[in-house]
């Protein structure tokens, strides 16, 4: 129910308002961008190849800028100012989804504990909605006008997160790790239910000018969830040190983006 009330204000606020936020004297992008997800969580070892290759998912956000450059209200540029040049306001509706499993030198173990991990299975499913300040260091009324092909940013921003994890087991009974307790929801360890969270965002990226109209755009970005549980795991911080730190993901971002003229 939180989510779809945020998403009802987020489609209000790109399409409910577009001409009077132009008469303020900005102008719109809207795009959609996709890639993969790589989460790093309580499945598997923390900067261990086989899991980071493994337990890799699908995003997909729609995203809208507002462009301090340009007037739509006057097909003009704005008043030249530093902030104009060279910010935009980036909001956007995420959702990704990734199947996770165990993997690394614990869950190759030819012992009860590596066969728990083996047999145990994840899904993490996330909507995110929220916003970021990208910075470009070259200039954007530049690269609207044609001067650059590649305009290259990065940027700083927050989302709110709801988080819907799944754990599954092939064994009967209580999965988790030996012992079992290790799992038990009132010391930490499996716990499917729907909450929500908050994320910081960082991220690097280029546009590439396609037409007057249109920008192709590349991008790497990092989300550090502010829980644990987005996975559905969150371990004994006691019994497993290793599983102390939040969960976060990489995402790689290829997307296209259309200049409201």
């Amino acid at each position: 129910m939180k989510a779809r009330y945020s998403l009802l204000v987020f489609v209000f606020f790109i399409f409910g308002q577009p001409t009077v936020l132009s008469q303020l004297g900005f102008s719109h992008e809207v795009g959609i961008v996709v890639g993969p997800v790589a989460f790093q969580s309580d499945y598997g070892l923390r900067n261990n190849f086989e899991s980071d290759q493994g337990n890799i998912g699908f995003g997909i956000a729609l995203v809208h800028y507002i462009n301090f450059a340009y007037r739509a209200d006057c097909n003009c540029y704005a008043r030249d100012t530093f902030f104009s040049d060279h910010f935009k306001v980036r909001t956007e509706i995420d959702f990704h989804i990734t199947k996770l499993n165990h993997f690394g030198v614990e869950a190759n173990k030819d012992s009860d504990e590596g066969r728990d991990l083996r047999d145990m299975q994840g899904r993490a499913q996330v909507f995110e909605i929220g916003f970021n300040l990208e910075y470009y260091p070259l200039s954007i009324r530049d690269f609207i006008a044609g001067g650059y092909k590649w305009a290259p940013y990065a940027s700083l921003g927050g989302r709110w997160v709801s988080f819907n994890p799944k754990t599954t087991s092939s064994q009967p009974g209580i999965i988790g790790l030996s012992p079992e307790n290790t799992f038990d929801p009132f010391i930490g360890g499996v716990n499917d239910q729907q909450d929500n969270t908050w994320a910081l965002v960082f991220a690097v990226g280029t546009r590439y000018k396609l037409n007057r109209l249109s920008d192709l755009v590349i991008e790497w970005r990092a989300h550090l969830y502010l829980s644990n549980w987005v996975d559905g795991l969150n371990p004994d911080d006691a019994l497993y040190p290793a599983d102390k730190y939040n969960d976060w993901i990489n995402w790689l971002q290829v997307g296209y983006i259309y200049y409201l003229d």
